[in-house]
């Protein structure tokens, strides 16, 4: 991977020479503009609006436009000479737990590797300090002509600062949420609890990008001279009118697709209660059939079995403690008197 920056983490009166390298990369497949006519690729070109001419990337300059629209003209000399301890350097402010961070802030992530054989020690110093404190460190440093707030963390062996935004970007979510007031009755979050647990986990390594696939071989036909290959668009729904009815259906459905992806019912029988499984299909489509139900009183039902069935295993065990006890007096022999 090609570094993109070089300079160091000032870890109080630690140096640590690093290069930054991109941790992520996009798959996404990037068009051209074209003219639909002929077909000839459509380019912009930089044109001087006061010489009404083409100019070359050497005399491009930056400025800052007013508000009246008058143009500051702003140097790399400029820049260059503003007070910005971090122009270099990665500047750790603090140690904060992970969960102090909004998931809002984050953005662009990097690697930083250790840059040369003397910044191995004192990497490697970093990097186990912050796995064994369960924080991340909070740092200032400077990219792409602005200083830049980060986040440091440890990604397996390798220390990863994640670009985060200024609390003050962070726009407030006024007028998002719903105007009118809607009240969830608790039977609908009984049904979207079962969902959830219906739906279950994921591993997000089997994920992968539908829609590029069918990009790149849209793409691959077109090459070939082939016809696309059609596609039937999914079944949409209409307007939901029942949401419990919804819900229900959904559960219904999840529930029957798991079953047949793992083979029915040995992944049904770990979702159920381990404790009886003869008993776990039976209690699944009850479920299915009673969602409208709280699952308190089932499971205090279930817990009240527990007992019962424990007492009765004792009993069990005890007469068969009893038989063998008879077995073994009428096995042993009596003794004659001489």
């Amino acid at each position: 991977m090609r570094s993109i920056w070089n300079g160091a983490i000032s870890f109080g009166l630690v140096s640590i020479p690093i290069k930054l390298v991109n941790a992520t990369e996009s798959h996404s497949v990037s068009f051209r503009q074209i003219h639909t006519e002929d077909g000839g690729r459509i380019r912009y070109r930089k044109v001087c609006e006061l010489e009404d001419r083409e100019v070359t990337s050497s005399e491009i300059g930056k400025g800052y436009e007013d508000a009246d629209g008058t143009i500051v003209p702003i140097t790399d000399e400029d820049l260059a000479q503003l007070p910005i301890p971090t122009t270099r350097t990665i500047e750790i402010v603090a140690f904060v737990p992970a969960d102090r961070i909004d998931p809002l802030q984050l953005g662009a992530a990097y690697y930083l590797g250790a840059n040369g054989v003397p910044a191995a020690k004192p990497y490697t110093l970093l990097r186990e300090a912050l796995k064994r404190s369960n924080r991340v460190a909070i740092a200032k440093y400077a990219l792409r002509g602005r200083e830049r707030l980060g986040m440091l963390r440890v990604v397996d062996d390798v220390i990863a600062m994640h670009g985060l935004l200024w609390p003050d970007e962070i726009r407030a979510p006024e007028g998002v949420a719903p105007d009118a007031n809607v009240t969830v009755r608790d039977k609908e979050l009984d049904l979207a609890d079962a969902l959830m647990d219906t739906l279950g986990e994921v591993d997000l390594d089997d994920l992968h990008d539908d829609y590029r696939e069918a990009v790149e071989e849209l793409i691959a036909a077109k090459t070939s001279g082939e016809e696309p290959r059609e596609t039937a668009a999914p079944a949409r729904s209409g307007k939901v009118l029942d949401l419990m009815a919804a819900l229900e259906s959904s559960v219904r459905a999840a529930q029957e697709s798991r079953a047949g992806g793992s083979g029915g019912a040995g992944e049904a029988g770990e979702a159920g209660d381990a404790g009886d499984a003869g008993e776990t299909e039976e209690a699944e489509h009850a479920e299915v059939r009673d969602l409208r139900k709280k699952k308190t009183p089932a499971k205090k039902a279930a817990g009240a079995k527990k007992p019962a069935a424990a007492g009765a295993a004792k009993k069990t065990a005890a007469k068969k403690q009893a038989a063998k006890k008879t077995t073994a007096k009428k096995s042993t022999p009596r003794r004659r008197s001489a």
